[in-house]
Formats: structure tokens, sequence, C-alpha cells
């Protein structure tokens, strides 16, 4: 089954793209690059990664919700993506959330942990320390003084190694064209709410067993991180991927397989 749709949100809705048979539910939660790029009908796109889950799990892959209000939190996503899961009648599943989708994931299992079985934060923080406001910022600011090839350049070097760089460079500028959005204000509600974002007040209350997924070469969200929610989160144990950063759940050729074998246990 593939599946590309749309489901209500108070007065908006959210896209969502679901794939796989199982009775199990994995929800995934992507970045920052939400705002620039929503997964409206690119099921076949993203499916191909979760082949492995097909058989057991139903995989969702969520986009924040269409119509974002100003100074949206990060907390109020996690409260958005709960009515979101209660709407699909998904009332349990393991929560995989990466980078800004693993903030969002933190507050939902700590606030809604009915909803989440198991958790999954992959290059993630806890809190917006140091490393992810100079990188956010920068963000923030090319959106009005850059080119979109400018910012995505910028990107691509804040969350890839120098390898995988020199490797791709050539499929940047049919990136840039393709992500390239009408408008810059999605991205920006998005990146003010990683701003304002703190959540080791509730952290305790995370009960549900937890992975922590990082490199320890991130220059997007820095390397304290994983520490950080390790010690922050009573029943979690961490993954650190040597010599990746920020993008290694696309670098690690066996990133998936390890997801999954977390997920089966």
């Amino acid at each position: 089954m593939q599946k590309n749709g749309c489901v209500k949100v108070g007065n908006t809705d959210m896209y969502y793209v679901a794939f796989g048979e199982g009775k199990k539910n994995l929800v995934v939660l992507p970045g920052l690059s939400d705002g620039l790029w929503t997964v409206k009908g690119k099921a076949m796109l993203l499916a191909g990664s979760y082949k492995r889950f097909f058989k057991d799990y139903t995989v969702f892959m969520f986009s924040r919700k269409n119509d974002i209000p100003e100074e949206y939190s990060i907390e109020d996503m996690a409260d958005d993506q709960a009515i979101v899961m209660r709407n699909l009648g998904i009332d349990r599943a393991i929560v995989m959330g990466v980078s800004q989708g693993g903030m969002i994931s933190q507050y939902l299992a700590a606030k809604h942990p009915e909803l989440v079985e198991k958790l999954i934060l992959v290059v993630t923080a806890p809190y917006a320390n140091e490393t992810i406001k100079s990188v956010v910022t920068k963000w923030i600011e090319m959106t009005k003084s850059s080119t979109h090839t400018e910012l995505m350049l910028d990107t691509a070097e804040k969350v890839y190694t120098k390898e995988f760089n020199e490797k791709n460079k050539k499929y940047l500028p049919l990136l840039a064209r393709f992500t390239k959005p009408k408008n810059y204000d999605r991205f920006c509600k998005n990146a003010y709410a990683i701003l304002n974002f703190d959540a080791r007040p509730v952290l305790s209350k995370i009960k549900c067993s937890t992975y922590i997924m990082s490199g320890d070469s991130d220059n997007t969200v820095g390397n304290d991180a994983p520490y950080e929610l390790k010690a922050a989160i009573e029943h979690s144990e961490m993954l650190i991927f040597e010599g990746l950063g920020h993008g290694l759940f696309e670098e690690d050729k066996d990133f998936y397989n390890k997801v999954f074998e977390f997920c089966e246990r």
C-alpha cells in the first residue's frame, strides 16, 4: 500500500504519506527541510528507504500543518501531531523524529505518552543550543539576502560530510530547483520555533524505551546534544555514528536496518 493523504487539524489540514501493510505503526516526523518541501504527493519517492518495514508495519510520514500561525511553537506542533494521529486512528506508534522532527517527538512522548510506544530521536537536541542558534539564524538571514542555491549549498555544508558533498555536488542545482518555495514564510516560522525550543523541563516525563542516534561530527546541532538527551531520558540508549554528521540517515547505508532492529526488539 502507498497512500498520499491529507488530514484535518483545527482550522487547517496536514499532508502525510503512508506505506506498508503491517498492523504495527511507525510515525516519522522530518526536519526543517519540511518548511521548504512537504511530503505532499511523495509517497512513492519516500517509501524506498522503508522497504524492510512494509510487511509488519504501516509507516506514516507527516508534514507540519499547512496553515502555520505566527509564534507556533514546537510544543504546539506536538499537540497538533497528537490530534492528527488520533484523527487517523493511530492510537499507538513507534515515533521517529529527525532533527526538528525529533524536537517535536520529545514533546509528543512527554505530553501524550499513551500514543508513543517507543521513541527514536535522530540527530536532534533537547534545546536550542548555541550551535543550533547560530546555524538556524544564518539560514533565516539567508532567506532574505541570498539565492536559494546559496541556501542549499550552506545547508549541504552543515549537514553532510565533505566526501558526500563532493560525490553529489552535480545534483545540487537540481535539488535547489525542486525545493525552491514560492516564499520562505513556512520555512521561517518553523525555524523560529527551533530558536525558541527547550524541552528540558519535560524530558523526565518520557518513560518509553528511547533510541538516540547521532553522529560525532554534527555541525548543525553540535556533538553534546545526544549525551544531554541520554542523561535526561530515563530508558534511553545511544548510538553514535563515527565520522558522520547531521545527514547520517542518508549517508549510513545501514541506518534503516538499525532502526528496524530497534523497532523489532
